[in-house]
């Protein structure tokens, strides 16, 4: 049941991550995160109440409601990074985000074990070769290699932010749900200021209706990939649920190959599959 319930959380996500990056090189960034994200705070909302989630409201919804301020952030971030690709690349470097959760362990005390620090180590050197100069094939440009760490480092932020915003599955969709409202409200703010200095709000020709089920489906895939992490860490070990849930760039950088035939330097597939291996070691360590 774990397995099962993980290994979707890695395709739903890594899905989602390949679908946002598309869409980012049709339409500006902000509005494929608050479109999308609107889309999942309505299902969220629908789910909320069915369930009841609303018995679960109290103090620690504030901590979804600062995950949705730092998540469009992220989500920014990661998406035009996506977009200025190559997409293999920048989704295994995103896989970093499990730093965050580390490191909020070892303030509060914890050490980190052997295979944690080689994890560490590992990762790092992906980072490197990820990123470093390239010659010739598929062109890494250091801006999205910057912004794929920032969107790192918020996503690891907003995992911290939501294991303490709920402490059950009912919770946690309530959680989320405020935590995509927050996301809107900040992404639509950002966006607003965004076009009061000239910038697009539309892709050229508009938002067609026929692009609503693509965004749609990114803010869907998100959605349902927390309910099935959530439901995998509850039927068995969390190490194992997340281990196998943060295999999604894998699903992501086979969707570039296949769909888009994105062509990696071996430098540059070494250096991302690295950095995966890294993140694996940390989770498991």
């Amino acid at each position: 049941m774990t397995a099962l319930f993980a290994l979707a959380t890695s395709l739903l996500w890594g899905l989602a991550d390949f679908g946002g990056g598309l869409l980012t090189r049709r339409a500006p960034a902000l509005t494929v995160v608050v479109v999308s994200q609107s889309i999942a705070a309505a299902v969220l909302g629908a789910i909320v109440v069915a369930t009841g989630g609303w018995s679960e409201a109290g103090p620690r919804l504030w901590f979804a409601v600062a995950a949705g301020l730092v998540g469009p952030v992220a989500l920014f971030s990661f998406y035009k990074a996506l977009a200025l690709g190559p997409m293999g690349v920048v989704s295994p470097l995103a896989t970093l985000s499990v730093a965050v959760p580390v490191s909020v362990g070892l303030v509060l005390g914890e050490r980190p074990g052997l295979v944690q620090a080689a994890g560490i180590a590992v990762a790092v050197i992906g980072v490197v070769l990820a990123g470093g100069p390239q010659l010739r094939g598929a062109p890494v440009q250091r801006q999205a290699v910057l912004l794929t760490l920032v969107a790192a480092l918020g996503f690891g932020t907003v995992f911290v932010l939501i294991t303490e915003a709920s402490t059950t599955v009912t919770g946690l969709f309530l959680a989320l749900f405020v935590q995509r409202v927050t996301n809107v409200a900040t992404g639509g703010a950002a966006l607003y200021l965004a076009v009061r200095r000239g910038a697009p709000a539309l892709p050229e020709g508009g938002l067609a209706r026929s692009s609503l089920p693509a965004y749609g489906f990114v803010g869907l895939a998100d959605v349902a990939a927390n309910g099935t992490y959530a439901v995998a860490a509850q039927h068995g070990p969390v190490t194992v649920a997340a281990v196998l849930a943060s295999l999604y760039p894998v699903v992501t950088a086979l969707a570039a190959r296949g769909f888009l035939r994105e062509r990696l330097r071996a430098v540059q597939a070494a250096g991302a599959g690295l950095a995966l291996v890294g993140t694996l070691l940390l989770a498991t360590g």
